[in-house]
Order: C-alpha cells, then structure tokens, then sequence
C-alpha cells in the first residue's frame, strides 16, 4: 500500500478505537507509519482524512447487506418485493452486533455537527451517495444507472429507516425493530394507503 492508503487504514483504526473529536493528525501519523506532511498532500486536511474514512467504514459494511448474505449465499428474493424487504432489513439488523462501534461513531459525528461545520458539510455531500448506494439492495438496479427521483424518495425513506433503527438498536437492542417487525409494518401501510384510494 501507498502512503493515501496507509493514511486511510490508520484513520479508521483511530476512528474506531478514540471516535472522531479524539483522534489527532498525530494518532494517524502514529498509526499508519507515515508523516504529517502525507495528510495535507493526499487528503487536504485531518478532518478530510477522517470524514473519508468514516464513509469508507460504512461502506465497508454493505457488502454484509446484501440479499444472500445471511444464508450463505442462498436464493435471493424477487427485487421490490415484501421478502426482499425482509431479507435486507434482517442481514442490516445480524450485522449490527459488530459494527457497533461504527454506529457509535455516527451519533458522535451527529452530535457534534454544530462544532464541525466543515465536517457536517462533508457528510452532507456523502449522505447522496449512502441512499444510492441502498438502493441496489432492494431494487438490483446498478447504484450508477439510480435516478435522481429514486434517490430522493427511494434512497431517502431506507435511509431514514436505517438511522431510525440505528438509533433503537443502539439505545436498547434487546427492544429494538426487527425485520419481520418492519416489513408487517410496511405491509399494513401499504394496505391502508390501497384501501384508501379505493383499490381492491
């Protein structure tokens, strides 16, 4: 590995072990084997280099999404449908336990946004491509061919439905959401929103 790459695996490894407001230019310098001067080269500034880490780590975590994942890889279910819902939302929620420290990372980076603004800006540009990269989970549509219409109703209700869980589970895991739990909720929705334009 180069010396970006170095920087970019020693950043989530201080991101995970001391969180955002804690890690200093020097942990990563420390952590990666590099030097001070390589942060500003390759990433602009310290708080670039751990915004793209912070985003690479979710990333990293999608791959676990996917429909198959749980069951070794098993028969996918039809793409938009109720058990394709299910099947994602419960690979999500068995992926949970070992990401935790990602998800605690994210409320320290929600909680702290008013302090970081140029972060908060950062994140904000990446929050596009975290609902397009949701949506070939239940839709198989290639992230690159997503419309923008997808994207921003689409994309922004799995988004908010992975926050929102995101939130339960770290508060209380034991009482949180699953996803037998959530695809009955969407099925009555759907239900009721049928019922109430007059649809069979």
């Amino acid at each position: 590995m180069g010396h970006r790459e170095d920087l970019l695996e020693g950043a989530k490894r201080c991101l995970l072990e001391k969180g955002f407001l804690r890690t200093t230019a020097r942990d990563i310098v420390k952590e990666s084997g590099t030097n001070l001067a390589s942060i500003g080269y390759h990433y602009g500034s310290k708080d670039a280099l751990l915004v793209q880490a912070y985003v690479s780590l979710i990333e990293g975590m999608g791959d676990r999404f996917a429909p198959g994942w749980g069951a070794g890889g098993g028969t996918r279910s039809p793409a938009g449908s109720l058990e394709r819902f299910q099947e994602v939302w419960a690979n999500i929620i068995r992926s949970l336990p070992e990401s935790r420290a990602i998800w605690l990372l994210s409320f320290e980076l929600v909680l702290q946004g008013d302090r970081l603004p140029e972060v908060r800006r950062m994140l904000g540009e990446a929050e596009e491509q975290g609902r397009s990269g949701l949506l070939p989970l239940f839709n198989d549509i290639p992230e690159e061919a997503q419309t923008k219409e997808a994207i921003d109703t689409e994309g922004r209700f799995y988004q908010t439905l992975l926050q929102g869980l995101m939130v339960q589970w770290v508060f209380d895991a034991d009482a949180a959401t699953d996803a037998a739990q959530l695809t009955e909720g969407l099925r009555r929705v759907i239900a009721g929103a049928a019922e109430g334009t007059g649809a069979p």
